[in-house]
Parts: structure tokens; C-alpha cells; sequence
């Protein structure tokens, strides 16, 4: 979409910024520098048991600077984007580059890699919201909860969040880029009780455009029935078993893959998948990749945090490791080139299966469906994985009761090797999208 006239001139103004910038750092002697800067704006409202509780505006801007003396590095910030403070601040990046230790890692990425085409992703829709209408769709949002049930006794609030921002990123070899965004959500959290125990959940929309969120009610009654669903929750006996993990926890999983191959996990050698590129880590009909230029994509960007040019690209092709993901320096460290994830990870994806939710709680038959987990409990150098969680158990492929208070253990490279289907039941209000996982069989931790 063609940006409004005070976007473009804001840009304008962080672009002259970022130029004016870099030409202090070269003045004061650096040999290469590069900064990035922003501005951004939101509204966030929290209503709970029909009471306004919180009202915020927030505006924010800041800069930061990294200079190199040869390969000595010195970086610094500011939220004060006067000129003054602008040439104080790459001062005092120029003084910290000055006594700092030579790395032969440290540098610009290379100019050819720069995204000197930068594509319009649709990013950016702000939402013209008052706060008398954002605290409307708020209480609309708890009441539906409230009012599915008398269970539902106590709420801990629905809140609305709407962000917009602009970023601004240039270095010495010419570039300079940026891009406006914009974010909203709606969540609300509700608490119910039975038999004198209390249970709590919560539901969530998120999206680009105001547009993309669900409709208030739709977000309490989730809330509502999603709590009402824990309602009589118990423990149950140690044992393994499979386990399904539903699509939002099993984001958590595919994200723990990232982690383990980035690079500086592999070049400090602190992963259970060092040296296994080229290697099978999940089973043949398994496709992780990602998607930097998606279209309104919640993790989209034309460039990486160095200025590089984001593509498309496979990480898992048929279950066989593709590549690691790599900054310029954690490339250079390792002798590799760069993949433009610099900052990470954007538009993380596995391709679903066939198979939604209750057909795969058909196929399990009897098992775990996990819906929460709690704590961190992931060992990045073996592997070993566990946590605290919570959910249902199935018994002939449908739910048979809420359990809670268990611990799920394992070996996240055994469970990657073990997963025997991915759901169609997509989560899509993240920068990473998954549907459910099957897994073969963990280890169930819970009474004697």
C-alpha cells in the first residue's frame, strides 16, 4: 500500500538522521560505522470486571551507532536525536572502539548483499482508535466471557494493544532503508471455579491490521470456554505415552529448532545440532522453511538486522537439515556466508499435514494433548528437554479429562525424529506458524 504523506516525510527525517550520522562517525575517524533508528507510537487499554483498569499512550524513538576502528568495534545509544546528542553519542562510540580488543570477525556485511531494492510487504495499518472506543471493544471482549457461564466467577482483565513504528536502519557503504509497521491485539484472561478449585485461561487475536483480529465476543468466549474446559483438572500417574502438542505450544518447539541452529550457538558450540547440516534430524515428510517477504507477514522484513536482503529459503527439506542461520559475524566466525538472520528468524514455517486436530487425537488414541507449558526446561547443548504442563488426556481419540501438574520430559532431537505428524490446524498469530505435533511417545512425570 502507498504510505501517507506524514510517513514518508517521517522517514525522510530518520533517513537524514541516519545520513547525518554516519558522516559524524567518518568525521571523527571511523573507517566504517552503521546505526539504526526508530519511532514508534501505540495505545494499550486494560478493562477488568467491567472497570477501566489502565489507559497508556506510549511514544518512544531511539538510536544506536556501532563504529570500527580497523575491526574494533564500539557501540552506543540515545533516545535524544538532537544534533548534539547525535554527536555525543558517536563520540562515545568512537571512544569505546578506541580501546576495545581487535576482532577479525567484526565488520559491515558486504555492500553487495545490501537490500538496495526494498518491496512494499504491507506492514503498515495503523488504527485510528480512541480510547473511549478501544475501552468499548475491551469490555465487549471480558462480558462475553463473564456471561458464558456462572463458573466464570473472576477475570483478570481484557487488554487491547495497538502499535505502529517506523525503523530506519543505513551504514557506511551507502545503504540506507527503513520501513513503517504496524501491530494490534485483543486478549483477555478469565478465571472460573468448581468444587472449590479455581482454574484460568485466556485467548488472543493478533494481526497487521485491525481488520485481521477477531471479533471481541469470539476472543471472550474462547477465553471463557477454554477455562471452563480446565474445570476439573487432575493429575495423572507416571508413564510414557504420546503426546500431541497443540499448534500454539508447538510453535515453541519449531522455535527451539532456530535456536539450536543459529549461529552463535553453533559457533560456541552449544548445540545438539552442531555439525548436523546435510544431516536427516526429522522424518522425510517434514518441510521447515521461511518467508521474510510475506505479505503482512507478523515477522516480515525487506532487510536483516546488518541491511541484508531477506529471501525465502529451507531449513528442513525432507527432513535433512538445509543450513544454519547466520548473521555476517557469526558467519565470518564460522567461515560460512551470511543467510540474512541477522536479528533472527522471520516468517518461521512447517508444512501441515492433512490431519486436523480431533483427527489427530484419533490417530494418538490414547495419549497427552498438551495446551500449556510452563517454566524453561531446555538443555541447548544435549538437547534434553523438560517442562512443567498442562492439558487433556484421550482416551479413544477423544478428550476423557483436564489433567494439570506434570512434567513432560524428553530429547528434543529424539522428538524431532519422533514426530509423526504436523496438524492442518495452522497457528497463525505469530511470526511462526505451525499446526499441531504428534509425537511418538515422552515421558510423563506426575504422581507415584
Amino acid at each position: 500500500m502507498t504510505q501517507p504523506t506524514d510517513m514518508r516525510e517521517r522517514q525522510a527525517r530518520l533517513s537524514q538522521i541516519i545520513e547525518d550520522l554516519l558522516g559524524e562517525a567518518k568525521a571523527q575517524g571511523a573507517d566504517a560505522a552503521e546505526a539504526g533508528v526508530n519511532n514508534d507510537a501505540g495505545l494499550s487499554v486494560t478493562a477488568r470486571m467491567g472497570e477501566v483498569e489502565t489507559i497508556e499512550h506510549t511514544r518512544d524513538q531511539g538510536l544506536g551507532i556501532s563504529v570500527y576502528f580497523g575491526q574494533r568495534k564500539g557501540s552506543a545509544s540515545t533516545s535524544d536525536l538532537s544534533p548534539q546528542a547525535i554527536r555525543d553519542t558517536v563520540r562515545a562510540a568512537c571512544n569505546i572502539a578506541r580501546y576495545t580488543s581487535a576482532d577479525p570477525c567484526a565488520g559491515l556485511a558486504e555492500a553487495e548483499l545490501m537490500a538496495r531494492e526494498i518491496p512494499d510487504l504491507d506492514l503498515y495499518h495503523p488504527w485510528p482508535l480512541e480510547p473511549r472506543e478501544a475501552i468499548d471493544l475491551c469490555l465487549r471482549t471480558e462480558a462475553a466471557a463473564l456471561d458464558l457461564d456462572p463458573r466464570i466467577t473472576n477475570s483478570e482483565g481484557a487488554t487491547l494493544n495497538s502499535h505502529s513504528g517506523l525503523q530506519v536502519y543505513g551504514n557506511s557503504h551507502g545503504f540506507i532503508g527503513g520501513f513503517p509497521s504496524s501491530r494490534h491485539n485483543i486478549s483477555c484472561a478469565v478465571v472460573g471455579g468448581e468444587g472449590g478449585v479455581m482454574q484460568r485461561d485466556y485467548w488472543y487475536s493478533a494481526g497487521r491490521r485491525a481488520d485481521d483480529l477477531e471479533a471481541p465476543e469470539q476472543i471472550g468466549r474462547k477465553a471463557g470456554e477454554r477455562t471452563l474446559a480446565r474445570l476439573g483438572a487432575r493429575r495423572i500417574s507416571t508413564r510414557e505415552t504420546p503426546v500431541i502438542f497443540l499448534a500454539e505450544t508447538a510453535t515453541g518447539l519449531l522455535r527451539s529448532l532456530t535456536g539450536a541452529i543459529s549461529g552463535s550457538s553453533i559457533y560456541r558450540k552449544s548445540s545438539f545440532l552442531l555439525d548436523r547440516v546435510g544431516e536427516r534430524i526429522f522424518p522425510n515428510f517434514v518441510q521447515v522453511g521461511e518467508n521474510p517477504r510475506l505479505p503482512r507477514g507478523l515477522g516480515s522484513a525487506p532487510f536483516d538486522s546488518d541491511g541484508v536482503a531477506t529471501y525465502a529459503k529451507p531449513i528442513v527439506r525432507d527432513g535433512v537439515l538445509q543450513t544454519y542461520l547466520l548473521s555476517s559475524y557469526s558467519a565470518r566466525k564460522l567461515g560460512l556466508h551470511t543467510t540474512a538472520n541477522a536479528g533472527g528468524v522471520r516468517n518461521l514455517h512447517i508444512t501441515p499435514g492433512e490431519l486436523d486436530l480431533p483427527g489427530l487425537l484419533r490417530e494418538m488414541g490414547r495419549g497427552l494433548l498438551v495446551t500449556e507449558m510452563m517454566g524453561h526446561g531446555l538443555n541447548m547443548v544435549t538437547g534434553d528437554y523438560s517442562r512443567g504442563a498442562s492439558g487433556f488426556w484421550i482416551e479413544n481419540g477423544e478428550i476423557a479429562h483436564p489433567v494439570e501438574e506434570i512434567t513432560i520430559a524428553g530429547n528434543l532431537g529424539e522428538m524431532f525424529s519422533q514426530l509423526l505428524a504436523v496438524g492442518c490446524d495452522e497457528e497463525r498469530r505469530g511470526s511462526t506458524r505451525t499446526g499441531s505435533w504428534l509425537i511418538e511417545r515422552m515421558t510423563i512425570a506426575g504422581e507415584a
